[in-house]
């Protein structure tokens, strides 16, 4: 008896299974079907070499968030009229937006490109990958330097965003220690930053008295728009450990699973869904959540309302009648909030 194929059955058997063994060899070499890297002035099998870029990372991002202040100081004055603790965190922002380009190419270039990392999700590298994965150890460890620094000078502390800081670091610091774990996930974990460039926009333009213009409003639309993206990027990362499950299992050690899945349950079910309710409810009602939930002027810098209200600059002049009335009495009630002395001058 013949076949649908033209074929009889013993001989259709010997076809299926000859296109079947094809296949998976296929699939076994396609890693392989990739041009090979130019080699690397780096070997980043060497420690020295890992703990070198670490560090290189550290020190960019310390010296982003130097320039930001003296940039800041020299040119803002809404940075003039800010708190200490308020311009560490301008200065914090600035460094995560930065770093948040450079997480957003990685993370694009392991989801469109085809290579080493994403032909092979669970244990595939690339120079390329590994140089991310170093420069955002080291960008994450000053992360955490400087929030926990900041949380004891200013004796405040902002739980969700130590959490984040904490499973960023050790997700990230595993990856090097484990070094035979896929560059996959944690180039698409990069991704997730994408939303940073935004928030700082976001937040100094509304320190700035922007809030009720078009360009801040439009901003917001956008940054809810990539924290909606964010949460998109979760599930299709329980997709892909859902997908490669076994492999996962078997490559990746259980310390750090234990510390990715942890961390990608919190970021999807908890971290994730209140930042992008926060955001979302700020555009709605303008207020700088991060410190009081103070609602923001609808005109002018640093908390002042009126036609020049420069709160830095009456500061300086220590004669708060050169503005009008309305500023001088908005400004007399924010320092007795602060807990300043209000001169009489």
């Amino acid at each position: 008896m013949f076949s649908v194929f033209g074929l009889p059955g013993h001989l259709q058997s010997l076809v299926t299974t000859t296109l079947i063994g094809r296949c998976e060899e296929h699939r076994g070499s396609t890693a392989m079907a990739f041009e090979p890297e130019t080699p690397s002035a780096l070997d980043y099998s060497s420690w020295s070499a890992r703990f070198s870029v670490i560090g290189l990372g550290f020190g960019f991002y310390a010296a982003v968030f130097l320039l930001s202040h003296l940039l800041s100081a020299a040119c803002s004055r809404t940075y003039a009229s800010l708190l200490a603790k308020e311009k560490v965190f301008w200065n914090l922002a600035a460094t995560r937006a930065v770093f948040g380009v450079q997480s957003a190419v990685a993370g694009l270039r392991a989801l469109t490109q085809d290579s080493q990392v994403s032909a092979d999700k669970v244990s595939g590298q690339e120079d390329w990958s590994w140089f991310n994965i170093l420069t955002a150890t080291g960008f994450f460890l000053f992360e955490n330097v400087a929030l926990h620094a900041s949380s004891a000078v200013f004796r405040s502390f902002d739980l969700p965003l130590a959490t984040h800081h904490f499973f960023a670091l050790s997700g990230f610091a595993g990856a090097v220690f484990w070094d035979s774990v896929g560059h996959y996930l944690p180039m698409v974990t990069l991704l997730l930053e994408m939303s940073t460039p935004f928030t700082c926009i976001s937040w100094m333009f509304l320190k700035a008295g922007w809030a009720h213009t078009l360009f801040w409003k439009a901003n917001q639309w956008v940054m809810i728009h990539m924290f909606h993206c964010r949460m998109v990027l979760t599930y299709y990362m329980w997709w892909v450990t859902w997908c490669y499950w076994e492999d996962i299992n078997i490559r990746v050690a259980l310390p750090h699973r234990l510390l990715f899945f942890t961390g990608l349950a919190l970021l999807t079910f908890l971290i994730n869904p209140i930042w992008t309710h926060k955001k979302t409810m700020q555009l709605l009602r303008p207020v700088d959540w991060n410190f009081e939930n103070k609602p923001v002027p609808k005109n002018g810098l640093g908390g002042v309302q009126g036609k020049n209200p420069d709160e830095g600059f009456y500061r300086r002049s220590g004669n708060l009648n050169l503005g009008p009335p309305a500023a001088r009495q908005q400004l007399q009630l924010d320092w007795v909030a602060k807990g300043l002395p209000f001169p009489s001058g």
